[in-house]
């Protein structure tokens, strides 16, 4: 279940290691930064792996997840590899700021998190596989921090946009949290929330995007975690 990878020792480290007193905080909505009117300009439109459109539209009856895993590169390329999955795209979503930058993001003064848009064809995948592809790989224990990455822009994350999604959401949330406290390890600290209340979503600028096919060794911290999610 649990017999090594990326937890094992990793609850050892304090934040004070890192020069860090404290968790993070979110930002307020009206301390959060001003943003803009209008998207960025050269967003890139078309997925680099999959034959799909970046930004939509996508075909009748798909459905949409948003997950936070961290480093959003790392976490895009584990959707896109999932049969089912018909398009995917990192961006912003969770804040406040509109039309946020990747620099304005990592001041953590937009509230958002680093997230990745999954369109899938439900005849052919379920939020359940998809979720079980976001729990085992990400520590989803470590409020506000994957690995070295620290800040409320790495926070762990699951919107939902059906209730189909929000059931399978608490359903491996509860089911992971089994086999974490099987082992001692701490609670999961992942933001649920439907989309209706963490969106709009906001696309990432266009070398964000696929970016471990543009840069096939380019850094990713994402990876089995060593835990298994039973079946639910």
């Amino acid at each position: 279940m649990c017999p090594g990878g990326k937890f094992a020792g990793a609850h050892r480290v304090e934040w004070g290691m890192f020069g860090f007193a404290a968790t993070p905080t979110m930002v307020t909505p009206e301390n959060a930064l001003p943003g803009r009117a209008t998207p960025m300009s050269g967003l890139a439109t078309s997925h680099l792996v999959l034959d799909a459109p970046l930004d939509g539209p996508w075909p009748d009856g798909a459905q949409i997840l948003y997950v936070g895993m961290g480093c959003f590169w790392g976490a895009e390329r584990i959707f896109w590899q999932l049969p089912g999955v018909i398009s995917t795209a990192v961006g912003y979503a969770g804040g406040y700021t509109p039309n946020p930058t990747y620099e304005e993001t990592c001041t953590g003064r937009t509230g958002h998190t680093e997230a990745v848009r999954v369109v899938y064809d439900p005849t052919q995948t379920s939020p359940e596989q998809l979720l079980k592809a976001f729990w085992e790989n990400h520590d989803p224990t470590t409020t506000n921090r994957q690995g070295n990455d620290v800040g409320t822009q790495y926070r762990s994350a699951i919107y939902w946009t059906t209730p189909e999604q929000q059931r399978a959401a608490e359903a491996t949330r509860d089911a992971f949290q089994g086999v974490l406290n099987a082992r001692g390890l701490p609670q999961i600290s992942t933001e649920l929330a439907p989309f209706a209340e963490a969106g709009p979503f906001y696309l990432a600028e266009d070398y964000h995007q696929q970016y471990l096919r543009k840069n096939p060794g380019g850094y990713c911290n994402h990876g089995p975690n060593g835990c298994t999610l039973p079946a639910v």
